[in-house]
Formats: C-alpha cells, structure tokens, sequence
C-alpha cells in the first residue's frame, strides 16, 4: 500500500529521531564517594574510574610550544577527534596533568615563543575547554598537580611534595570547576623521600604528608640536590583549600614513594568525607606484585575508594599492566593508563615515550600496553552492558 505524504514525512522524522538517540553521547558519570566506593551520583551506579593520562599541558607551557600538545608531533588532540578516539577505547575517565606556575602566572611561566603570546588565563581557558570537550564525549575528568615548585623556583618537574603556591593553586584549580560534577582533584602527583646515592636526604614522613611542615629540596627529582628547600604543605592544608574554594568533588591523595606506599595513607589522611587513595603501578616499584597489593592496598580499598591513577610498563616488559588491572577489577579499584601520546621512534625500550598507549592519530593501539588496555576496557564494557539482563 502507498503511504500518504503525512505518514511518509512522520516516519521520516522518526528515523532521524531514533538515528540520534543511537549516536548520542551519554553525559560524564558525576563521582561521590559513598562508603568505600565511587557513584556516579546521577545515577547512583558504582563508578569505577578507567582510562588514560593525557600529558601535555605540565611541559608544554614551560618549553614555549603551547599550552599543551596542541602543536606537537609526540601527541595528539586536545581536539574533538583525539576526545572522540579516547572514548572508543570505552575509557571512562581521563587524568590531565597540569602545571603549578602555568596555572597561577609564577616565575615567568607560562613562556612565549616567537609568534604566541601566551598567559595565565590563556592556559586556563585551554584547560577548561579540553575539559568541556571531554565531556561532551561522555568522560569524566581528574585533574593533576603534576609539576610545582616554591616560589622563586619555576615548576619544571616533580618535585618531592606540595609547597605553599600548591595551596593556592587548588584554590584556584578548585573555584573554577566547583560546579563541574564530573571533576575530580589529584592534589599531589607523585609525593617522595629523597635520596643522595645511598643516604637519605629528605625523609618524607606521614606526619609531614598530611600536615606539612617539614623542609624539602628544592630540586627536582631529576637534578641534583643543592642546599636550598621550601616547607612542604601538607595534605590537610590542601584539603581545606579547595572546600574553601566551595569544591565538594571527590579528592585523590596519592601515597609516598611515587604513590606507591599507602601503609600509612588511612591513619594520616585528612578529615573529609570524599577522599579517594591514589595509587601508581609500573614494574619494579617497591609494591608491585600481587601479594603486596593484598598486603598494602586491599586493607584501603576496603574503606575508601582506591583509584590507580597511574599504570604502566615500557615496550620491553610485558605482564605487569595485564596482571594489575585483572587484580584491581576483583577489588574494586580503578586505573588509568600511561600515557596517550605519540611514540617517539627515537626511543624503543628506554626513556622518552617508550609508555605511549597509540601508535597513530587515529588512536590505534599501541603493542604492549596499548593493545592490553584496549582488549581489557572492552571486555569490561561488554560485561557492563550484559550485566543485570535476565536469561531469555
């Protein structure tokens, strides 16, 4: 029977209707911390964080390229592509690195080069539309304190803890997205002790980690130690910063030695109700099997929620990302690989971009980790999509 124009034309309508509802892009979960777990407060579903790290905007705007790797053949995005090829990876959560200095105009940064002028507030602008981009694709964000530095001492690497311009940079970082659900604060990368060959020259305890205090080298960790150092700001003060700044999103705060040691993480953490553990994972850190995962980080996981903001392994060693990422799917805890940027073909196992996730623009998986990752996020979203669905 030939239909009316009317029904042919409804019709019509309906297609593209439902052609839309088919490629719409759900909105970012919104993480709180209930209990032990993440939520995704929307929903009131257990979140549990899986993605990746984009580097970029730590280094980027104190070499003078830009604000981030916008310009770079070592990485690609931040544009709506690169957003669109993360979330095809069924990542759910991605951790931006960010500078200290960039961020609050200090010591000369963010640089210039030749043909850009660049400022503080460009930066932040950048920040914040990588963000909204994320999101449109359905991500949730963290966002990292990456690279710092006191006063006087411009913010060119890790440094080993959070010194008092930290404290106000997460006023900042924390004002700007309080009204941002699908945003969550990672207050200090990697916390360390520090070592000159074989002696200890700075001991960073628990008590320093969470209420500061204490005196740190100046140096980052890839230099070498001189006689000048800044008091550390702890935990607690970084805390009470962003609640200051009106924030109420989750905060992750990573454990010492490269946030790798949570033994003292429960007894030291500061008082709020919406703490998260960061902990990193590559080969050859001190707590890097099974059994130190049941030992060390399981007792945390069972109290609060754990996210594993860093993983990793370089293209030589093969096992170690396969291995934690089955562990951490039995108990609850979340990860984010290291790290979506190009490879550099100058390096193959040693140095440079050997932890790189894609091997094009076109965000295909990289050979080892990449493809682990890839192959693990889809099983688990396979299994997301399963679960709940009642026997035929």
């Amino acid at each position: 029977m030939r239909l009316s124009s009317r029904p042919r034309a409804a019709l019509a309508v309906l297609a593209c209707a439902l052609a839309a509802a088919a490629t719409a892009v759900a909105a970012p979960p919104a993480p709180r911390v209930s209990g032990s777990t993440l939520i995704d407060a929307a929903t009131g579903a257990p979140f549990v964080p899986h993605g990746v790290n984009w580097p970029s905007f730590e280094y980027a705007c104190l070499y003078g390229y830009g604000y981030s790797n916008e310009r770079s053949r070592t990485s690609v995005g931040p544009d709506d592509a690169d957003a669109a090829s993360i979330a095809r990876w069924d990542a759910t959560t991605v951790r931006i690195p960010l500078n200290q200095d960039c961020w609050l105009g200090d010591d000369g940064l963010p640089r210039s080069d030749r043909s850009t002028h660049r400022t503080p507030q460009g930066y932040r602008r950048a920040v914040r539309a990588w963000v909204e981009r994320l999101h449109r694709h359905g991500l949730a964000v963290i966002l990292d304190l990456h690279w710092s530095g006191p006063d006087g001492v411009r913010a060119d690497g890790q440094r080993a803890m959070a010194d008092d311009r930290s404290v106000a940079f997460w006023a900042s970082v924390a004002g700007r997205f309080r009204g941002d659900p699908a945003v969550m604060f990672d207050v200090f990368n990697e916390p360390y002790s520090r070592w000159d060959g074989d002696v200890l020259a700075f001991d960073l305890t628990w008590g320093c980690w969470s209420r500061g205090g204490c005196r740190a080298p100046a140096a980052n960790d890839a230099r070498a130690l001189t006689l000048r150092t800044y008091a550390v700001a702890g935990m607690q003060a970084i805390v009470d910063a962003i609640r200051g700044a009106g924030a109420r999103q989750p905060i992750l705060l990573a454990g010492r030695n490269y946030a790798n040691d949570l033994g003292g993480w429960l007894v030291s953490r500061p008082l709020d109700d919406q703490l998260v553990a960061s902990v990193h994972s590559y080969p050859g850190q001190g707590c890097d099997t099974a059994a130190c995962w049941d030992a060390e980080v399981a007792p945390v996981a069972a109290q609060v929620p754990v996210v594993a903001t860093e993983i990793g392994q370089d293209g030589c060693r093969g096992g170690h990302v396969a291995r934690f990422m089955d562990w951490a799917d039995r108990h609850r805890v979340g990860y984010l690989a290291w790290e979506w940027v190009l490879p550099d073909t100058r390096f193959s196992c040693r140095g440079g971009t050997a932890y790189s996730l894609i091997a094009d623009t076109r965000g295909t998986p990289r050979q080892p980790v990449g493809t682990t990752l890839r192959r693990h996020l889809g099983r688990l979203a396979v299994g997301a999509s399963t679960e709940g669905v009642a026997a035929p």
